[in-house]
C-alpha cells in the first residue's frame, strides 16, 4: 500500500460515497497515478480505487495503529518498570516517551513544555485513555476541548510502541494551540515557555471543566494544585514626608492582610546578575544554591511589589504541597525597551529537595511527603529572544536522563544537568522507594 496525498479527501467529506465518487478527487488520483489504496482517517477503513472495495487485510493494522494508537490499564501500569527500546519501522530504536518533536519553524518553546507534561504520569497516564475525557460537555460551539482532544492524541503517539520513526510532529497539537490562544502562541514567532505553560495549563483545566469555584475537578489542579498563604502590607508613596508615612502606617488601610491562594507553579526570584568582569575581562557568571531561593516562601522574607499606582509588601509561606510540583525560575527582565536575561547558575539537588521547612505549622502537621525529586528540566540557551529550548527527562523504567532539544534526543549525565541555565522544573515528592517517589517539574 501507498500513503496517499488525497487520504485527508475522503475523511473531509460528509458522505464517504462522494469521496470515492466517479468524480472525487480520489477517484482521479487513483487512475491518473495508479495509486490505488486509500484511507478513511475517521473511520480507518481501506478501500482500493477506482474498484471501489473495502479492503481487509491484517497487514495494514499497523498504520491504523500509528495513526491511533490505543493503551490498556495493564500497558500503562508498566510504563514506568521498564525499559525495553522499541525499533521503530525505519529501523532507528527508541524509548517510547523520550521521543524528539518536530521544530516546525519556532515552536521549541512549546515542544519542551508538551515533553515535560507527557513525562508526568498521572497526566500522561490520564490522557492515554481517551475514554478519561470523552464524555465532557462543553458548551455549543466551544473550541477549547480541541485542545483536550489534541493533547490526547499527542500522548498517545510520544508514548506509541510501534511507531514508524523515533520522532513525532506536534503540528495538530500546535494547529489547536494557535487557534484556542487567539495567535497568542504562533508555530512560527519563538515564544516564552514559561508564559505558554501558564496559559496551556489553565486552558487545559478549563476545557477539562475545571473552574475557579472548583479547583479540584481536573486532572491538572490533583497533579500540580497547591496552596499558601500571602501576607501583603501596603507602602506609602516614597514621595511623602516622614510624618506623613507614620501617620498613615497606623491605619487600617496600610496593616498587614494574610490571604489564601491556590498555584499550579511557585516563581522563584534570582538574585540581580553581577555586571563586572574577572581579572581575565570575563563575565562572572554567578551561582545560587535552590535553597536560596527558595527562601522567598519561609513566611519571614519580605519582598516589595510595585504596581502602576501603589507599593506592598509581601511574604508568603506554603499550606499545601502539589503532588508534582513546578518551579519557574524567573530570568527575564521585561521593560518598555528591552528584555534582559538572568544568567545566574541555580545549584539544585537532582533527588531529595526537601520542602518542609516552607510549610506553615498546621501544614508541616498533616503533610507526610514533603521531599521531591526532579523529573523533568527546561533549559533556556542563547539572547533572551533569540534563544532556544532543550529539556532534560528522567526516564523512569530506565532511570537515566535524556536530553531532548528537537529531534535529537541523547543521554546526558545527571551532574551535567545542574549546569544549565534552568528555566522550568517539575518535581514529585518522594515518598519510600524509587518507584512511589514525587516528582518535579524545573
Amino acid at each position: 500500500s501507498r500513503h496517499c496525498p488525497y487520504l485527508d479527501t475522503i475523511n473531509r467529506q460528509d458522505k464517504v460515497y462522494v469521496c470515492r465518487g466517479l468524480k472525487s478527487h480520489a477517484y482521479t488520483h487513483s487512475v491518473q497515478f495508479t495509486h490505488h489504496v486509500f484511507l478513511n482517517l475517521h473511520t480507518l477503513k481501506f478501500y482500493c480505487l477506482p474498484d471501489n472495495y473495502e479492503i481487509i487485510d491484517s497487514s495494514l493494522e499497523d498504520i491504523t495503529y500509528v495513526l491511533k494508537p490505543t493503551f490498556t490499564k495493564q500497558h500503562i501500569a508498566g510504563l514506568d518498570k521498564q525499559g525495553k527500546l522499541y525499533r521503530a519501522y525505519d529501523g532507528t530504536t527508541y524509548l517510547p516517551g523520550i521521543v524528539g518533536l518536530n521544530n516546525i519553524k519556532a515552536n521549541d518553546y512549546a515542544n519542551v513544555v508538551l515533553q515535560a507534561f507527557s513525562n508526568v504520569p498521572p497526566l500522561r497516564n490520564y490522557f492515554l485513555e481517551e475514554e478519561n475525557y470523552r464524555g465532557i460537555r462543553r458548551p455549543p460551539g466551544d473550541i477549547m476541548f480541541l485542545l483536550v482532544q489534541r493533547f490526547g492524541e499527542l500522548m498517545r503517539k510520544l508514548w506509541n510502541p510501534r511507531n514508524f520513526k523515533a520522532h513525532v510532529s506536534p503540528h495538530e497539537m500546535l494547529q489547536a494551540v494557535v487557534l484556542c490562544s487567539k495567535k497568542n502562541f504562533q508555530i512560527t514567532k519563538q515564544g516564552d515557555a514559561v508564559d505558554f505553560m501558564t496559559w496551556f495549563l489553565n486552558a487545559l483545566h478549563g476545557a477539562l471543566g475545571g473552574t475557579k469555584k472548583k479547583p479540584c475537578k481536573s486532572i491538572i489542579t490533583k497533579a500540580f494544585q497547591g496552596s499558601m498563604r500571602i501576607f501583603s502590607k501596603k507602602l506609602p508613596h516614597p514621595d511623602l514626608l516622614p510624618e506623613e508615612k507614620e501617620a498613615l502606617l497606623v491605619t487600617e488601610e496600610y496593616q498587614e492582610q494574610m490571604s489564601e491562594s491556590t498555584f499550579l507553579f511557585l516563581t522563584l526570584d534570582l538574585p540581580t546578575a553581577p555586571l563586572y568582569k574577572d581579572e581575565k575581562e570575563q563575565l562572572i557568571i554567578p551561582q545560587v544554591p535552590l535553597f536560596n531561593i527558595l527562601g522567598k516562601f519561609n513566611g519571614s522574607t519580605e519582598k516589595e511589589y510595585k504596581t502602576y499606582k501603589e507599593n506592598f509588601l509581601k511574604r508568603f509561606q506554603l499550606t499545601k504541597l502539589p503532588p508534582y510540583l513546578v518551579f519557574c525560575i524567573k530570568r527575564f527582565t521585561k521593560n518598555n525597551f528591552f528584555v534582559e536575561k538572568n544568567p545566574t547558575i541555580v545549584n539544585f539537588p537532582i533527588t531529595n529537595v526537601d520542602l518542609r521547612e516552607y510549610l506553615t505549622e498546621e501544614a508541616q502537621a498533616t503533610e507526610k511527603n514533603t521531599t521531591y525529586d526532579l523529573v523533568a528540566n527546561v533549559v533556556h540557551d542563547g539572547k533572551p529572544t533569540e534563544g532556544a529550548y532543550r529539556i532534560h527527562v528522567l526516564h523512569h523504567g530506565t532511570g537515566k536522563w535524556y536530553e531532548m532539544q528537537d529531534l535529537q534526543v541523547t543521554d546526558i549525565l545527571p551532574q551535567m544537568i545542574t549546569l544549565s541555565e534552568a528555566y522550568i522544573q517539575a518535581i514529585p515528592p518522594c515518598i519510600d522507594g524509587p518507584d512511589t517517589s514525587r516528582h518535579g517539574l524545573h
